[in-house]
């Protein structure tokens, strides 16, 4: 079996169904009624983003983040709907876990990370949301986000890189990663999948502790600043210590 050939049965094995009757998507229609409840008439919407909506989700990683849009017309601080959100989801029985821009719980065994955030203006998709660790806001727009890494053409390596970063339990923030592989491979067209993803390794050895990653849909938000030198260099560590291996079973399985 050939490098690719491993890493194309991996692939297949963790593929996830996306479609419309997909079982993650039960969790919309379950916390869509809450939601609604909770955000009253300044929800604008609730839909699926985050690696579902890229393509570059796992099975044995599944989750599903929902990114919930409001109205420009939201009275509350940004701080003030991430909180009362918190709140509203313990009080009505979910268990939480606040992190950086989302709210995490848990339903019918998926892992479900909520986003709050307030459209800027009626014309656009750019938002506000809540940075929780540094206690302020960022500009984003999400379906830039979405429609960057899924033309990107590195889903597969991306995938990869998750299952490696899972594995070897590293805190790696999804997009981080996600804009760390399409960086690596920048200059790349096409490649096999195996070399492809030994470069992305070897970008996060040499070149990941330096990188200065920025939101493609605002040059203010810088990503890299999403872990710090520590945890960056945990990040780098295990991709040195994995380019040591001699089979890919000792780097993904």
């Amino acid at each position: 079996m050939t490098p690719d050939d491993y890493l194309r049965n991996i692939l297949e094995r963790e593929a996830v169904d996306t479609g419309i009757y997909s079982p993650v998507r039960n969790v919309l229609t379950q916390l869509s009624p809450l939601i609604q409840r909770w955000a009253g008439d300044r929800l604008v919407s609730v839909s699926p983003s985050g690696s579902f909506a890229k393509g570059t989700a796992n099975i044995s990683g599944t989750d599903i983040d929902l990114f919930i849009s409001l109205s420009p017309q939201t009275t509350e601080t940004l701080k003030e709907i991430y909180n009362k959100l918190s709140e509203y989801m313990r009080s009505n029985g979910y268990a939480v876990n606040c992190q950086n821009v989302s709210i995490n719980t848990r339903v019918n065994g998926y892992s479900v990370d909520m986003v709050p955030a307030k459209k800027q203006d009626n014309y656009s998709d750019d938002h506000s949301l809540y940075r929780r660790r540094p206690d302020t806001w960022t500009k984003t727009n999400i379906s830039k986000h979405i429609a960057y890494v899924s033309r990107s053409g590195r889903s597969d390596e991306i995938r990869i890189v998750k299952l490696w970063r899972d594995q070897k339990r590293l805190d790696f923030p999804s997009f981080y990663l996600e804009l760390s592989v399409i960086s690596a491979l920048s200059a790349q067209y096409g490649g096999q999948l195996s070399n492809n993803v030994w470069k992305s390794l070897t970008y996060l050895r040499d070149s990941f502790l330096s990188a200065r990653i920025i939101d493609p849909a605002n040059t203010n938000n810088v990503i890299s600043d999403d872990l710090t030198a520590a945890e960056k260099a945990k990040v780098r560590a295990q991709a040195e210590q994995s380019l040591k291996a001699t089979h890919w079973d000792q780097i993904v399985v």
